[in-house]
């Protein structure tokens, strides 16, 4: 993870993923009201592929998306249920009133992606999912909270670490965030766990995703035969949000902001920029 290979955004390239982020949170913002029992995530699919390239002038990042060794994804959104933890392709199960799922979308508008997901409950969900939902979105803004200039990528991951395990939950090590730019995945990794004060040095410039994944019982994950789909091993429900970071000469600015963008935390009081 050297400093060389971490590609550092000028005022024009933040400009450009100011765009790309925006759009990408307005896909969010435009399936938010039909995410209701009985629709599918395969449909949602359909309507968010439709959305980006026929109306935004955008592009997908995740159709045909093939990292060495994996099948092609097949989809716009990635749509993960109840204990699926992350890349759950779209299906035709009609989603059921407490089901939980995340919707992670990704789209490039002039050759800048923007990347962000968000929970949704479906219907009246229990105590206890709602309760894991809005706890992996404040354990999300506890790691951007420590983004600064001179603070270490470190820090963040220990900042969410620190608030989950403590409320019984667990943090999914093997995925992380990561740089984003012109490509999808850049320099550097962003661990949701950690020591303060370690790996590298957090610059101006610098954009990353933050995107922790919690489950609420343990930590194990395996992959399900399609060579996508992350599930929990104890089949408890898994959170993920995720937001993109640029880090400026003060603080951080959100990238992944929108008008329907769920309100930072109360604990947040520099709002999407400090």
């Amino acid at each position: 993870m050297g400093a060389m290979s971490i590609q550092i955004k000028t005022p024009e390239d933040i400009e450009g993923m100011r765009v790309a982020g925006r759009l990408a949170s307005e896909v969010l913002d435009m399936l938010t009201p039909l995410i209701q029992p009985g629709v599918t995530t395969l449909e949602l699919d359909r309507i968010a592929t439709r959305y980006i390239q026929d109306e935004q002038k955008t592009i997908s990042a995740t159709i045909g998306y093939q990292p060495p060794g994996d099948p092609p994804f097949p989809a716009a959104l990635c749509t993960s249920v109840n204990h699926t933890v992350c890349h759950g392709i779209p299906n035709d199960r009609p989603l059921k009133n407490g089901d939980i799922v995340n919707i992670d979308v990704t789209v490039i508008k002039d050759g800048w992606h923007g990347d962000n997901s968000r929970m949704f409950v479906v219907g009246e969900g229990s105590i206890a999912a709602k309760r894991l939902c809005q706890f992996t979105y404040e354990a999300m803004w506890k790691g951007i909270a420590k983004v600064k200039p001179g603070a270490r990528l470190g820090d963040i991951g220990h900042a969410i670490q620190s608030f989950v395990e403590p409320a019984g939950f667990s943090v999914v090590r093997e995925f992380c965030g990561h740089g984003v730019g012109r490509k999808f995945h850049e320099e550097p990794q962003v661990l949701h766990y950690g020591r303060p004060g370690t790996l590298e040095e957090m610059v101006p410039g610098m954009v990353f995703t933050i995107e922790p994944m919690v489950n609420a019982g343990r930590r194990d994950i395996k992959e399900l035969p399609d060579g996508w789909t992350i599930v929990t091993k104890d089949r408890s429900l898994s959170a993920q949000w995720e937001h993109t970071i640029a880090v400026t000469e003060t603080g951080y600015e959100i990238l992944t902001v929108s008008a329907g963008s769920p309100p930072p935390p109360a604990f947040i009081t520099g709002g999407w920029k400090t």
